[in-house]
């Protein structure tokens, strides 16, 4: 099998779906994905919980809770498995670099940490900061993402902004960086040549046309699609639901997988 790092230091790019919990892994993993992430967004929306708590902004869901789910996700998939981290769930670099050791003792093969605390990004310093304990904490083999929000939250001079945090993270020991929140390729192919170092690209946030073929074409070394399939299948349920209560059919049953194929998928040892 192909390693996570391996992946990110080829020139092909890859494509890696976001899981929720170990059913949606092997499901992924089966599809023919080399490597698959989490969404904590995904995660949370599974337990009801809202993907942050308003209006403070802390993670709805708590370190523990997420690494359950994440260890449950990596001894399924049979796949290398980027973990979503938010923040390193708090602000001081030892607790980052706490996170990073979890997320290495979890089974994760890489893993992304914000600069965000849920009301504005970290000061830069503090910032590069937490990428340098981080990357201690990591060792060799684990892929350390670096993600940078200022293009979600539009702050002022956004992209040079995003652009010189990813480039100060990569000097700071990132493998690779992330700039959600950036939807039309020629700003994507803009971070792609001032970026020093691969990068991620999100699709599926909104109603981006964006398509993995063209993001590959323009360089994008690894593409994500966060909480969006699970969204996807959240939707599903509730249209499933809406027709069966108010014309009382279940045409929506008609694509389910069999029973059989989801008892031997399932039941095959990873």
């Amino acid at each position: 099998m192909t390693t996570f790092r391996a992946l990110h230091e080829a020139t092909t790019g890859f494509v890696m779906p976001n899981a929720w919990d170990a059913g949606s892994a092997v499901l992924l993993a089966e599809a023919g994905f080399p490597a698959i992430a989490t969404t904590s967004a995904g995660i949370a929306f599974s337990l009801a919980k809202g993907d942050h708590t308003l209006p403070d902004g802390a993670p709805a869901v708590s370190r523990e809770q997420m690494f359950e789910r994440i260890q449950q996700i990596t001894e399924a998939s049979g796949v290398p498995v980027n973990g979503d981290l938010e923040d390193g769930y708090g602000e001081s670099p030892e607790r980052v670099a706490d996170t990073i050791t979890l997320a290495r003792q979890a089974g994760l093969a890489g893993g992304n940490i914000e600069d965000y605390d849920g009301h504005t990004l970290y000061a830069e310093q503090l910032s590069v900061d937490r990428i340098v304990a981080a990357r201690e904490a990591a060792g060799p083999d684990f892929v350390l993402t670096a993600r940078t929000d200022g293009q979600l939250l539009k702050t002022p001079a956004a992209l040079a902004d995003s652009i010189r945090r990813a480039n100060l993270y990569r000097e700071a020991g990132a493998d690779c960086l992330y700039v959600p929140g950036v939807n039309d390729l020629g700003t994507i192919a803009t971070l792609v040549k001032e970026i020093d170092g691969p990068l991620n690209v999100v699709i599926g946030l909104g109603t981006s046309t964006l398509t993995t073929h063209a993001l590959l074409a323009a360089g994008v070394n690894r593409i994500s699609l966060g909480g969006s399939i699970a969204r996807a299948a959240l939707a599903f349920i509730r249209a499933a639901a809406q027709e069966l209560i108010t014309q009382g059919t279940i045409t929506f049953a008609a694509n389910q997988i069999p029973q059989a194929e989801l008892n031997q998928l399932f039941g095959t040892p990873k």
